[in-house]
């Protein structure tokens, strides 16, 4: 078995051939890294500043041996949220109440890594909150942040990448490299000539040198041979000098370029370039149907509009997912309002969103469970849009919408996010009833999560409020109560209140996700509490029941009961067996959590069967996942710490400190195979 963690460190995509220029760039960065700990890369918007950080990113990996780090922040439209951002990329799930920031410095506090800020300048103020609380809570952490404009913070050291150079009558290398082969990709078998090298250098000098502006020009060489681009790009500037009493600004020559893209689409084009721009982050076709079409666009010739604005640049293709550049997306943007449909398609994203929330409710506990996890996951950036958008307006959305997507807050690795939504949710939306029922119950799963005991009290009186409007207030009610007296150490009571909903026989909605829960609680509850046999018997249930729904929560959790039934009966080769199986099921969720819990009752499995260097090497790994997760194992239960505490003690007195040490750093730091 393979977990998530350990392998290469960071998560830089692969950078894409055909970059140009910028080798004094790219040595400069290098080199401040050397000497600051802050290097902020500004410029005008379409210079290419991400394009030459994400390549000083890629010559730099082995100087950080704990990673290079991608955060774009484009998506993100609040900047409360940006530590959650940054925490996803690094692939944190830590679920408690800790304040972000606090648990991204104490993962980065000894870490060698490099942390690249993309597209800062819209959250400038939050970025350099940020980066503050990072640099002083950690040791060798570096950080390159991308922005039109400086963070202003202390010991920041900037570097401004520039247009390319150029000149009006001869070709500059590296701008007219950069044409010529955008032009190659878009018409294979493009040649230039003497003559056409001084063409482009027209057009290069038309453009100041603009990257961006270059790559959208180069784009309409499908349609239009050089020489037109030329005459055109002079006559569209001629006209704008004559316009103003000052010289063309860099800016000026960009929103050129770009209007003059949007002149030449198809008015189909044009209208899903300004529809499409309501997404923050990346976007499938589908989606794009679901948003975008209507009137004049048609879902028909979607596909086609689609392909369209990718060949001419205006649109980056990835796999099945389209997104747009920053700077495209503004344009986008303005277009919209212009047509006075910004609210509209607003309202149609969160539509297509809040849907999207409705369809995966009714599959978190089934097959679909992984696929619905993922998908959503994937579209976190519209999931976060369409809930604020929810959140702006009044009425129940955000209520249903926050309280539909549970298991994703629950299981996926959003706990704290999903903690903070479904608490705006509540407070946006009072009226009692079933939706509202639903959200209280998925904020107390999460509160019970956290150990946080005290605030399920609200969560609870919420489901009471409502218990005559539906049977299922009740029912949330007395497993939230049940749950927190059986967590908290009040285990016979505990166990009557769950054990009474497990004897009811409503299934559905809250009733089945309710029963599910209890199920889970009681089986842990019996093991702490040495009832091993009937905790066993309460496992297999729970197995049977998850390989009927051929889901993987509720099955792993299953086996890792079974697991500690196991441990406890001295039947050691079924205790590994079981931890491997919850270990692999709760892997296809991601769920941290789960895949620690599930490595902790492997590891004690492999030391009772006399393997130590190996669990010694799984309660490493195991560590590793809790850091990522908690900051402690075990979810703070005495109990199972205490378990784990002399699995590691038994380790040590068999092995000694060296030999524990070094199995255990190597399950820290490259995970489990």
């Amino acid at each position: 078995m393979k977990s998530d963690i350990g392998g290469c460190p960071g998560n830089l995509p692969p950078v894409p051939p055909g970059f140009v220029g910028r080798a004094t760039e790219l040595a400069e960065i290098g080199d401040r890294l050397r000497t600051n700990r802050l290097v902020t890369v500004t410029g005008v918007g379409g210079v290419g500043k991400t394009r030459t950080v994400l390549q000083a990113g890629d010559a730099l990996r082995a100087r950080f041996p704990d990673g290079v780090w991608l955060v774009r922040l484009s998506p993100v439209r609040d900047g409360a949220l940006l530590p959650h951002a940054v925490g996803m990329e690094l692939r944190l799930q830590d679920q408690t109440t800790r304040p972000m920031i606090d648990v991204l410095a104490d993962h980065l506090a000894d870490r060698r890594c490099l942390l690249i800020l993309d597209t800062c300048e819209h959250l400038v103020d939050s970025c350099a909150l940020l980066v503050t609380a990072l640099l002083q809570g950690t040791e060798h952490l570096r950080i390159v942040a991308v922005s039109r404009q400086s963070l202003r913070v202390r010991g920041e050291s900037l570097i401004t990448i520039a247009p390319f150079p150029t000149a009006a009558d001869e070709p500059c290398r590296d701008a007219a490299d950069l044409f010529t082969q955008r032009a190659s990709a878009a018409v294979p078998g493009f040649a230039v000539t003497a003559a056409g090298r001084r063409t482009i250098a027209r057009i290069c000098h038309r453009l100041d040198g603009l990257p961006l502006a270059l790559e959208l020009a180069a784009a309409l060489v499908r349609e239009h041979t050089i020489d037109d681009i030329a005459a055109r790009l002079e006559a569209r500037f001629d006209a704008l000098a004559r316009t103003t009493s000052d010289a063309p600004t860099r800016h000026d020559t960009l929103k050129a370029a770009i209007g003059w893209s949007h002149e030449l689409c198809a008015p189909a084009e044009r209208l899903l370039w300004a529809r499409a721009s309501v997404f923050a982050g990346s976007f499938t076709a589908d989606a794009a149907r679901a948003v975008c079409v209507g009137g004049p666009l048609s879902s028909i010739d979607l596909p086609s509009v689609l392909d369209a604005l990718v060949d001419k640049s205006i649109l980056l293709k990835d796999g099945s997912r389209y997104r747009f550049l920053d700077t495209i997306r503004e344009y986008g943007t303005t277009w919209l309002a212009h047509l006075g449909e910004d609210h509209a398609i607003r309202r149609r994203h969160r539509d297509r969103y809040l849907s999207q929330a409705r369809q995966a409710y009714p599959h978190w506990t089934w097959a679909e469970q992984v696929t619905w996890c993922r998908r959503i996951t994937d579209d976190i950036a519209e999931v976060r849009l369409a809930l604020e958008t929810c959140l702006a307006e009044p009425g129940s959305a955000a209520t249903e919408m926050a309280g539909a997507l549970w298991f994703l807050w629950f299981s996926c690795g959003h706990l704290r996010e999903g903690r903070e939504y479904l608490e705006r949710a509540l407070a946006h939306d009072t009226e009692p009833g079933p939706l509202r029922v639903r959200a209280a119950w998925a904020y107390g799963c999460v509160l019970l999560a956290q150990g946080d005991f005290p605030s399920l009290q609200l969560c609870i009186d919420i489901c009471r409020a409502s218990r005559h409007l539906t049977t299922e207030a009740a029912v949330a009610a007395d497993y939230l109560d049940g749950a927190r007296h059986a967590l908290q150490g009040d285990h016979e009571r505990g166990i009557g209140m769950l054990s009474a909903i497990d004897a009811r026989p409503e299934r559905g909605g809250i009733h089945e996700v309710t029963w599910i829960q209890v199920q889970a609680v009681l089986s842990l509850t019996l093991v702490i509490t040495g009832s091993f046999a009937e905790a066993a018997a309460m496992a297999q249930e729970i197995r049977d029941e998850g390989g009927r729904r051929d889901e993987a929560k509720f099955l792993s959790w299953g086996h890792y009961v079974q697991a500690l039934a196991d441990l406890n009966t001295g039947r050691l080769d079924s205790a590994e067996l079981h931890a491997r199986a919850a270990f692999e099921n709760v892997r296809r969720l991601g769920d941290s959590w789960g895949m620690a819990l599930a490595l902790d009752a492997l590891a004690m499995a492999t030391a009772a069967l006399g393997r130590l260097e190996a669990a010694a090497h799984l309660l490493g790994a195991g560590e590793c996942l809790w850091q990522l997760t908690y900051g402690r194992s075990q979810l703070g239960s005495p109990q199972l710490m205490n378990a784990r505490s002399a699995c590691e003690q038994q380790i040590r007195t068999a092995l000694g400190d060296t030999a524990t040490d070094t199995a255990f750093h190597a399950g820290l730091t490259t995970g489990v195979t």
